[in-house]
């Protein structure tokens, strides 16, 4: 992911490093501030949007994601895949009487229902 990589697609692969431009995404995920305040030792704020936007909309991200957590967890000595997942009554949100939720209509006004 270093300078020259195709990662990104447009723009010009050959100017920008990729990891300067991850490092910037991280950096206003981390932060919550917005991209056209990037400080200047990122690349320009708006090729770092392009290239979240694109990665995002193409899988990169999710791929990324995916493949830096299997390599955690098979540095933790654990498989790279989870095998089970836990669910419990705390995590779970329902209804209080554990059925669907049933909206009503809007009220009508005491005019509108008034017998004449």
């Amino acid at each position: 992911m270093g300078v020259g990589s195709p990662f990104c697609g447009k723009p010009n692969p050959a100017k920008v490093d990729r990891r300067e431009v991850l490092n910037a995404i991280f950096y206003v995920l981390r932060i919550d501030c917005q991209w056209r305040v990037l400080p200047k030792e990122f690349p320009h704020w708006s090729t770092v949007h392009s290239c979240f936007w694109r990665w995002r909309h193409n899988g990169t991200l999710e791929a990324l994601h995916d493949a830096l957590h299997q390599k955690s967890r098979v540095k933790a000595g654990r498989s790279a895949y989870a095998s089970a997942a836990v669910i419990d009554s705390q995590s779970v949100k329902t209804t209080e009487k554990g059925a669907h939720v049933v909206s009503t209509g809007p009220s009508k006004s005491k005019d509108a229902s008034a017998t004449s």
